[in-house]
This record gives C-alpha cells, structure tokens and sequence, in this order.
C-alpha cells in the first residue's frame, strides 16, 4: 500500500512531535530528580547535626553546626535559583513548540492551496496539449525534436561503449611502468624536457619498450573517447535547444489560454512554503540550542548548582563528620540507633536517586540525538520535494514498522533515510510535450527529465525551476530521488552555518 508524500511529511511531523513531547518530560524527571537528590542532601545534614546534639560537646557541636548549616543554606539558595532557571527554560522551549507548530500548520495550509493550483494547470494543459498535437508547426517542431533526440541518444551509447572499450584495452599500457613513465614524461613529443644523460636513458629505455610503436596507438585510444564525447555533447546541446522551442511554444499556448497567472500563483504558493521552511529551520535550532540548555541545567551541570552541591557534599564528607558517624553506629542507644538509620536510608535513596538520575541522562540524550536526526530527514524530505501531492511511496512500512526501528535505534539516520528515496515515485507526468517522450538517458537538461515523465517549468520567475537539479554532493538526497547516495552525512544546515534547499521548485501539474 503506497503513502502519498503530504500524509508521508505528516507522519514525520506526527513522530517529532511525539519525541519531542518524550524529551520534555524526560528533561523535567532528570530536573525533578536533582532537586531531590539535593533535598535529600539537606535533610541528611540535618541528622547530622540532631547526632553532633545528642553525641559532641557544645563547643565542637557548634563549631559542625556552623559549617554545615553554611553550606545547606547556600545549597537551599541555589536550588530555588536553580528551579527557577529550570521553570524559565522549560517555557522557552514550550513557546518555541507553539511557534513551530503554527508555521507547520500555515506550511501544510499553503501546500493544500499549491495542489489545487497545481490541479487546476494541468486541467488546462490537458486542453492545450490536444490542441496542439493538431498544429503543423508544433507537429514539425515535435518531429524535429525527437529526431534530434535519437541521434543524441545514439551518440551517447556509442560514446560510452568506446569509453569502455578505452578502460579496456589501455589496460596493458597503463601496467607497464616504463611506457607510463615515458608518457608521463612526454617522451617523443615537444613536452619532454630533459638532460642529455636522462634523454639518453629514457632512448635506451624507449627502444626496450617499443615506445615508438606503442605510443601512437595509446594516443589514439584515449583520442577517440574524447572526440566522441565532444561530438555527443554537441548533440545533447541541439536537442535541448530544440526542447526548449518546443516547450516555448507549448509555454505559449498555455498563457493564451490563461495559464500565466496560475504560474504565477504557483511560484508565489512556492515561496511562500520556501519562507516557512526557513523559518521552521531557524526555530528547530532556537528549541535545539533550548533543549540544550534545558538538559544541562536538569543534569545540574549549572556550575553555580554544581558547586553548592559539592560544597554540601564535602562538608557531610569530612572526616570528623564520617567518625562521629562510625561512633554512633559503635553504641546501643535508640536516639542514635534512629538517626544513624535514617542517615543510612538517606544514602540509599541518593544512591536509587542518582542511578535512575543516569538512566534518564541517557535516554535524554538519546531523544536528542534522535529528534536531530528526524529534522535532518525532515529537511531532506522537502529539500527533495517529497512532500509534494504528486510524490508517493511505495512503502507504507516507512511510516510504520521502519519508522518504529529508525526511533528505536534499530536502523541508522542514513539507512531510513534511503529507504525513503528507493521508495519515492513521481505521479504519471501530465499531457505536456503533446506526445513527445525523450529516450535520453542522463539528460539534465531536458526540461521533462531523463525519461519524458514530468515537465518543470523554465522560468523561476513564474514557476518552477527550469531544470531538473543535478544530485548535491554536500549530503543525502539531491537532485530527484532515485538510489542511495553512496556516503557523505545530511546537508541541513544548522546554527553558524548558512544553506539552501533550492532544488528544483514543486513539480507542477501533478508530475510537471
């Protein structure tokens, strides 16, 4: 069962939202969590100081009770500092949400109204497209087209087979050391420069060789390919030139029928969706540099909390607290029985406290990770146009049981991620090209593609982009779909950096 990509973006949208919900109630159980562990160490100083009362003279009690009340008092202050900046923090990332939610509702608002002017075109294509199949000059133009277009094609296999042929055949000359030494060198043409002691050698060395023979027929097996390349580039470049009248009269025809200002429309809805992209984007790394800060402050790396909290620690650590402990734990009297109890029940909850504390750390921090990663896919996602009405998927796992693996860390950023572009198919392309179907394979710029399945519009300034993009090295994804980009990591960019996602405009018409 297939996924259209709006529901698929969804989907996406639907699983951040859920980690993100997870991350922040996580963040306020490590925080909780904190502010216990550093009660508990309050209330440990107080036993204490009930056991230096019952046990010490006056003088040495006063002296523990003045150090450790000290460090509790700056403790309590800290912590009420501390809950407060949690409080703040938590809100700041609350805001955040809001705001990104309502530019992810506009974003799906804008993209509802693009489909149906994408609809509506391609209805009115369909009309001219009829038309135009009947009109000589397009006819001639078409014919010529195609034409031009088998003899591109033809020059490209046969430039490809001599290619072969070349990696082939040159094997043997590129495994003889001497004769590559020769040739690197220029040896035999005006190239080669030397002294008269190498010149000598690099002879004796030519005629052991047969470099005089061998040279000429190396030469000429590396000058086919390229003259051949050349050649196929120069027909490329006539039959785009021939696409493009042909589409400029296609172009045309649809203005006059009214199709101008729904191009127009389009390229508006387009920039429109571009706009809140960026700003989502830009509030994706406010709320991650939030989180940020958020998980360290509910760790209680804070280093003002941090301190109070040793300060405290190191004073119920001394060494004349731990022997007025071991004392206590040494007699049989049941005041000092009870303290010492609930001074060792303290320990265990810290204990229990501080373990669980690590559990959460981690799962925190895996959540983190996670929710970066699915941003990363989800910028992919429309960086690609996925999410465009005329984009499917042939799984509907990758919302499903993949999905699950992917959060679970089952399988990688990069695996789901291509999972998602093996599956991506572009909707039937529309009428336009009133039959013409180009059989070029690798044809960038054709502006129907590499096999005649979808048509974008040539000018930005009214519609969509006029070529196909070409696959991006700075990531995954790039160009169109198709297979697994082979290595390199995601190409969102995040805070400090700068980057675009301008690919290719929304392919219009349903498969434009």
């Amino acid at each position: 069962m297939s996924i259209r990509g709006p529901q698929a973006l969804a989907s996406l949208e639907d699983a951040m939202r859920d980690i993100r919900r997870e991350e922040d109630e996580v963040s306020k159980r490590v925080a909780r969590a904190a502010e216990r562990l550093s009660k508990t160490r309050e209330n440990e100083a107080e036993l204490f100081r009930q056991l230096a009362r019952l046990r010490l003279d006056p003088a040495l009690q006063q002296e523990l009770d003045g150090r450790i009340s000290g460090a509790e008092a700056k403790a309590r202050d800290t912590l009420k500092a501390h809950a407060r900046d949690v409080s703040k923090a938590e809100e700041a990332i609350a805001t955040l949400d809001t705001q990104r939610a309502e530019l992810a509702d506009q974003r799906a608002a804008a993209l509802k109204v693009l489909a149906e002017q994408q609809a509506e075109l391609e209805a009115l294509t369909k009309t001219q497209s009829a038309r135009l199949a009947t009109d000589p000059a397009f006819v001639a133009q078409r014919a010529e087209t195609e034409e031009l277009d088998r003899i591109a094609e033809q020059s490209r296999r046969k430039t490809e087979q001599a290619e072969a042929d070349r990696d082939d055949k040159d094997k043997p000359y590129r495994e003889d050391p001497l004769f590559i030494y020769l040739w690197d060198a220029g040896y035999g043409t005006s190239a080669y420069k030397a002294g008269n002691l190498t010149r000598y050698l690099d002879g004796l060395v030519a005629n052991l060789v047969g470099f005089a023979k061998a040279r000429p027929n190396y030469a000429m097996l590396n000058e086919i390919p390229l003259r051949l390349r050349e050649h196929a580039e120069l027909q490329e470049a006539n039959v785009t030139a021939a696409e493009q009248r042909l589409l400029a009269m296609e172009t045309d025809a649809v203005d006059a029928a009214g199709g101008k200002p729904l191009r127009q429309a389009i390229a508006r809805a387009q920039a429109e969706i571009e706009k809140l992209d960026a700003e989502i984007t830009a509030i994706e790394d406010q709320r991650d540099g939030a989180a940020a800060s958020l998980r360290a402050l509910a760790e209680g790396r804070d280093p003002a909390f941090e301190g109070a909290a040793a300060d405290l620690a190191a004073a119920l650590g001394r060494e004349d607290i731990q022997t007025l402990l071991a004392e206590a734990r040494q007699t049989r009297t049941g005041q000092d029985d009870t303290i010492v109890a609930q001074i060792d029940d303290a320990r265990a909850r810290m204990r229990e406290e501080q373990e669980e504390s690590r559990e959460q750390q981690e799962r925190l921090k895996t959540l983190a990770e996670r929710r970066r990663e699915l941003e990363d896919i989800q910028w992919e996602f429309k960086k690609q146009r996925f999410d465009d009405p005329g984009s499917s998927f042939r799984e509907d796992r990758l919302v499903g049981d993949l999905l699950n693996d992917f959060l679970r860390g089952g399988i990688s950023a990069a695996s789901y991620w291509d999972q998602w572009r093996k599956s991506q198919n572009w909707a039937p392309g529309s009428e336009w090209g009133a039959g013409y179907k180009p059989t070029r394979q690798n044809s960038p710029n054709s502006p129907w593609g590499p096999s005649g399945g979808g048509f974008n519009w040539p000018d930005s300034s009214i519609g969509s982009s006029g070529r196909k993009s070409k696959p991006s090295s700075g990531g995954f994804g790039g160009g169109w779909g198709g297979g697994s980009s082979g290595g390199g990591g995601f190409s969102r960019p995040r805070t400090g950096s700068s980057g675009t996602r301008k690919h290719g405009g929304f392919k219009t018409g349903g498969g434009f």
